[in-house]
């Protein structure tokens, strides 16, 4: 568990994260939502020892994250750091050595790493050489080499194509099933939505919302509901306390009290067959506008 407590940090007298607090459980990918400058990347860097916060702490199993811990972690940053004229399977195992790992075991790491992302053929080419995907590939296997006990990627995803986000996704989860933390950050919020068991959202250096996939929808989504009969369905009009918000035939969207709606599905039954009846669920990104609308951007992520 990596827990992030009461995280503040601020640059030149402007705020860039204010008492920023949220959990990272083991084996579980959490997804980190914002906008640019809402202070992602900067929450990232304090996680990982690059930046010292002006207060709070973070914590790994309940313990301060000490130099020791931060050998464990795995981390992509946002911008491509890599070395350009530098082979690719020879970097991957220099990182891995970097954390400890044996040469011969990197080497080894290295190698599935790149069969895994389609790049065997090329272990021996020099990264300026790979296309931008490619490159991308390289950068996450590079996070990956030394099996990391805790795992930070900041915009895994940027520049792949959608087979490319599979490939990348399916091993990232593949991590998580080890029972390590996983935290990444994307501007796909499709992704993002598809492939998070929680999630958390920052605007403007504060946590505007943090749950579980399923509880964030349920809780931003209100009282709205989707019925499906077998004939027209005008008469839910005129049930009180009830706003249709769309109706086509003998579909309609309305917008209730959980005790109403169960109303509206009664009588829809003692009118005749009943094909469906749901809470509609939005999706994040809508609940992404509504939480961030009008928060006012703090510092750039360059910071």
């Amino acid at each position: 568990m990596l827990n992030i407590q009461g995280i503040s940090k601020s640059f030149n007298g402007r705020a860039a994260l204010s008492d920023v607090s949220f959990d990272v459980a083991g084996g579980r990918l959490t997804g980190f939502v914002g906008g640019n400058g809402a202070g992602k990347t900067t929450a990232m860097r304090i996680m990982l020892g690059v930046l010292q916060p002006d207060s709070g702490q973070v914590l790994i199993d309940g313990h301060p994250v000490r130099g020791a811990d931060l050998r464990g972690f795995g981390y992509m940053p946002e911008e491509r750091g890599l070395y350009p004229k530098m082979e690719l399977v020879d970097q991957l195992a220099y990182l891995a050595r970097l954390h400890g790992v044996s040469k011969s075991v990197a080497v080894r790491r290295a190698d599935d790493l790149l069969e895994r992302f389609g790049l065997a053929e090329r272990r021996r080419d020099k990264l300026e050489s790979l296309s931008l995907g490619n490159q991308q590939r390289v950068q996450v296997a590079a996070a990956l080499v030394h099996e990391p006990d805790v795992l930070v990627l900041d915009e895994p995803f940027s520049g792949l194509d959608p087979l490319a986000v599979d490939e990348v996704v399916a091993i990232i989860g593949e991590h998580a099933a080890r029972g390590i933390p996983v935290l990444f950050s994307s501007h796909q919020l499709e992704v993002v939505e598809r492939l998070s068991d929680d999630l958390v959202i920052i605007a403007g250096g504060q946590i505007r919302a943090a749950d579980t996939r399923e509880g964030l929808r349920a809780r931003f989504s209100g009282n709205q509901w989707s019925l499906e009969a077998t004939s027209d369905a005008g008469w839910v009009r005129d049930v009180p306390r009830v706003t249709v918000d769309e109706l086509a035939g003998d579909n309609v969207i309305f917008t209730a009290p959980q005790e109403i709606a169960q109303q509206v599905l009664s009588q829809a039954v003692s009118r005749g067959a009943v094909r469906s009846f749901s809470p509609v669920r939005r999706s994040l990104g809508e609940i992404f506008r509504d939480v961030v609308v009008d928060v006012p951007r703090t510092e750039s992520e360059a910071a």
